[in-house]
């Protein structure tokens, strides 16, 4: 490949190195002791932590197991989330934020724990993790990082120099974190599932729950899972239940190249401090080859500039900094915000303590996602967990929430009057192959698609979720929601939610 070439289809990595299993849908109603939603890590983790205390635990998933954000990592294990612990000990205290890094930290231990007890072949590798600036007005910040992981009592070291060759003022490292392939880890875990009694189901899309003497999942299908207690892993939640998660969050999306290097890679993971993100990572094909995974270029689903732009900045990075031969993958991750950006894991309201949340992870879900099965499954057991009140989704802090409140509910509110008001003035027939558009037919404001055959898909831009305008996006080959995160296909299948309903099919 040139400089410029990139894959045409995004497409994870980690898919490639495995075949998982495929399940069926379900097509009756069935009764269970826990009903999870989301095949990820975190519903796979609490579906395997509860089967090893012999609960009957069904899970389900709309798409296909480990296809949604956790198939679509970098699959780091740290607990060095970006530019962090000073921010929250100014905004929660020494004590709180202690809680969120011991949190990640056993979440960490746990995904070893669980590949040496069960020989799982992930490869697993342990790292020295590196926060890492270029730019002189976030050195100052690392020091003062530097020192909250010093009142935390966080392993650190603040250098000058990393083992990658690439132009840095200051590095805040993290000693003994890890990475993984989180497909193999998972793909496993399944197998154990399974053997302990854990029914999975894919293709099955919960849509709303049901209150009677017990809560019951209902399917798309209109079956119902009767259970004693419901467990929402399907990144955003599937059910509000008036705990009014679209206002208290937002959904980012993020990139990612895997590329050939001549150079060998020196070890360790890497993000740095500034904007736009830069992320880096190897991982390691057959165990004779290095795969250099590269990421960054954060932003709000549905906003700022053409998707393929993102991709297009890594490209240029990567040739920039290192000796590229070619780019065999490419693709995107969705997460979710919250206003003070610890996740929300735990009873779903305070009134509706039977049905559990885990979501708002900020782009750590490997320890996290792991971290939420465990509390989940403490809360289940009614084992006691010290860091699970500070992650319980009722919480409000004064600070920094109200101002993020504010800030994003008016954003939600701008675009969805920009999306109404918005045309363009071009023509449908000026379109090109595998190229798409907003116009007004017959008054409507339409997506129309043009794919390489040629061939014209039209739907309605309103988002079925809460009415918004969606956008294209052109990296991806999908229409995205820039109020909440809702992902469609150009043909209007729902992608990733919280939408249900896939947009409306409009004749030519």
């Amino acid at each position: 490949m040139t400089d410029h070439q990139l894959p045409p289809v995004s497409k994870p990595y980690w898919h490639d190195t495995i075949q998982t299993e495929s399940f069926s849908s379900l097509d009756k109603s069935i009764k269970t002791d826990v009903a999870i939603v989301g095949g990820g890590i975190t519903g796979i983790t609490t579906a395997y932590l509860l089967a090893q205390q012999d609960f009957n635990v069904t899970l389900i998933d709309a798409d296909t197991l480990i296809s949604g954000t956790t198939g679509h990592t970098t699959a780091k294990i740290t607990a060095q989330h970006g530019m962090i612990y000073d921010e929250f000990i100014q905004h929660f205290g020494q004590e709180k934020a202690q809680l969120y890094y011991e949190g990640n930290d056993q979440a960490a231990k746990l995904i070893e724990d669980i590949i040496e007890k069960h020989h799982i072949d992930c490869d697993y590798s342990k790292q020295d993790a590196f926060l890492f600036t270029n730019d002189e007005k976030f050195t100052d910040q690392l020091m003062n990082e530097k020192k909250a992981y010093d009142q935390l009592n966080i392993k650190s070291e603040l250098t000058s120099q990393i083992p990658l060759d690439i132009p840095i003022k200051s590095a805040l490292m993290m000693h003994n974190q890890a990475q993984f392939n989180p497909v193999k880890y998972l793909n496993n875990l399944i197998e154990i599932c399974i053997q302990k009694g854990v029914q999975f189901y894919e293709q099955t899309m919960a849509i709303d729950v049901e209150y009677n003497k017990h809560p019951a999942i209902v399917t798309e299908s209109g079956h119902r899972i009767t259970c004693r207690y419901v467990v929402s892993a399907s990144h955003y939640p599937f059910f509000d239940g008036q705990g009014f998660y679209p206002t208290r969050m937002y959904a980012d999306r993020s990139y990612v190249i895997a590329a050939h290097c001549s150079d060998p890679y020196p070890g360790g993971i890497y993000i740095n401090a500034e904007e736009p993100t830069r992320s880096i990572r190897v991982a390691n094909i057959d165990g004779e080859e290095d795969l250099w995974l590269i990421g960054g270029e954060n932003h709000k689903t549905g906003q700022g500039k053409p998707t393929m732009s993102h991709y297009d900045a890594l490209n240029q990075f990567a040739h920039q900094h290192f000796q590229v031969t070619d780019i065999p993958y490419r693709w995107s991750a969705q997460d979710l915000v919250t206003l003070d950006k610890l996740p929300y894991i735990g009873p779903l309201t305070k009134k509706r303590t039977n049905i559990l949340v885990a979501t708002g992870y900020r782009k750590w879900g490997m320890t996290t996602g792991t971290m939420a099965a465990n509390i989940i499954t403490d809360l289940i057991t009614e084992t006691e967990n010290p860091v699970a009140e500070l992650f319980a989704p009722a919480r409000f802090h004064a600070d920094p929430a109200i101002k993020s409140f504010t800030t994003y509910n008016a954003d939600v509110a701008k675009h969805l009057v920009k999306g109404k008001l918005s045309n363009s003035e071009s023509d449908i027939s000026d379109l090109q192959p595998d190229e798409a558009m907003i116009a007004r037919i017959k008054g409507q404001r339409t997506g129309v698609y043009k794919d390489k055959e040629k061939n014209l898909h039209l739907v309605d831009t309103t988002c079925t979720h809460l009415g918004c305008e969606v956008t294209w996006n052109s990296g991806e080959r999908t229409w995205d929601c820039p109020c909440h995160g809702s992902r469609f296909s150009y043909t209007g299948e729902v992608i990733q939610g919280p939408a249900k309903k896939p947009l409306k099919n409009i004749k030519k």
